[in-house]
């Protein structure tokens, strides 16, 4: 078992910037890609982003391309999500989860982990 805690959220207005943690306990934590979704009101959640469980690749939703910067610290267990340039569009609830397959990917159905989701709003 993986556990996951997002934090980090929060109301930020247009333009502005937020950082969202998500902090992991259970297995070990370099087994595992991590991946970002969001949750935003009335629709389906969608993939973000996603890191392999090294760092060395990444895998961005085109919406949040240029704008959003996945990383990770495999010795303190956590990845971090660093959002500029935020837009309204982007509110939503953020999740991380935790796959632990061979390659990275951006289907949540392979994503074994899940975090309780941290709330971020933009306003205009």
């Amino acid at each position: 078992q993986v556990q996951l805690v997002e934090s980090g959220g929060g109301l930020v207005q247009a333009g502005g910037s937020l950082r969202l943690s998500c902090a992991a306990s259970g297995r070990t934590f370099s087994n595992y890609n991590m991946g970002w979704f969001r949750q935003a009101p009335g629709k389906e959640r969608e993939f973000v982003v996603t890191i392999s469980s090294s760092g060395r690749t990444t895998y961005y939703a085109d919406s949040v391309k240029g704008r959003f910067t996945i990383s990770r610290d495999n010795a303190n267990n956590t990845v971090y999500l660093q959002m500029n340039s935020l837009k309204p569009e982007d509110t939503a609830v953020y999740y991380c989860a935790a796959e632990d397959g061979r390659l990275i990917s951006r289907s949540e159905g392979r994503y074994h982990y899940w975090g309780q989701g941290t709330q971020v709003t933009v306003s205009s």
